[in-house]
């Protein structure tokens, strides 16, 4: 099974998919080109192998980045909920990539970085900016008009909700469907 993870550069995909296979937090923050990682999770009493792409965020890479979309079982699309600019960029960036390479596959989006919605600092300095963390409310809505599979949101560093939303993802993966139908196309905008 493949799970590729994307979104804008910095939203936090490294570190979810570090900590998911390894439940340890990385201690820096190092640029994506493309990585891999594996996990063994057992469905039905059986060890399924679980292949997690991470995909370069930056512009510099829009070209490259979907040369790793073949065979893809599920997308999920990162956000950072104290980032309301990689939230943006979900409907009109990541949703049409993925709707123009690969209509057919389905995907999450995911908010990461959650710990940080809390926190008075980062609070402060999106207010600075007439900004404030995207909700959870935002972020299913935003699934359900964009036609997602679903929305998930978790932290990274303090590991709170990692398990479940993954558990959610493969589950997503592992969902029979008609792939001669493309996924739900977006729902009109009123």
């Amino acid at each position: 099974m493949k799970l590729l993870m994307l979104g804008d550069g910095a939203v936090g995909k490294t570190c979810a998919l570090i900590v998911y296979t390894s439940h340890a937090f990385p201690a820096e923050y190092i640029p994506t080109v493309f990585d891999n990682y594996t996990a063994d999770v057992i469905i039905n009493g059986q060890v399924l192998k679980i292949g997690l792409w991470d995909t370069a965020g930056r512009e510099d890479y829009d070209r490259l980045r979907p040369l790793s979309y073949p065979l893809t079982d599920v997308f999920v699309v990162a956000f950072s909920v104290v980032n309301p600019p990689s939230f943006a960029n979900i409907p009109t960036k990541w949703t049409p990539e993925i709707r123009h390479h690969m209509p057919k596959t389905p995907f999450v989006i995911a908010g990461l970085k959650t710990d940080l919605r809390e926190d008075q600092d980062t609070i402060q300095k999106l207010a600075s900016k007439n900004q404030a963390p995207i909700t959870t409310e935002m972020g299913k809505k935003l699934a359900d008009d964009i036609g997602a599979m679903g929305y998930v949101e978790f932290s990274s560093l303090t590991q709170k909700g990692v398990n479940e939303a993954f558990e959610y993802i493969i589950s997503v993966a592992m969902t029979p469907y008609d792939k001669s139908m493309p996924v739900p196309p977006p729902k009109p905008t009123l």
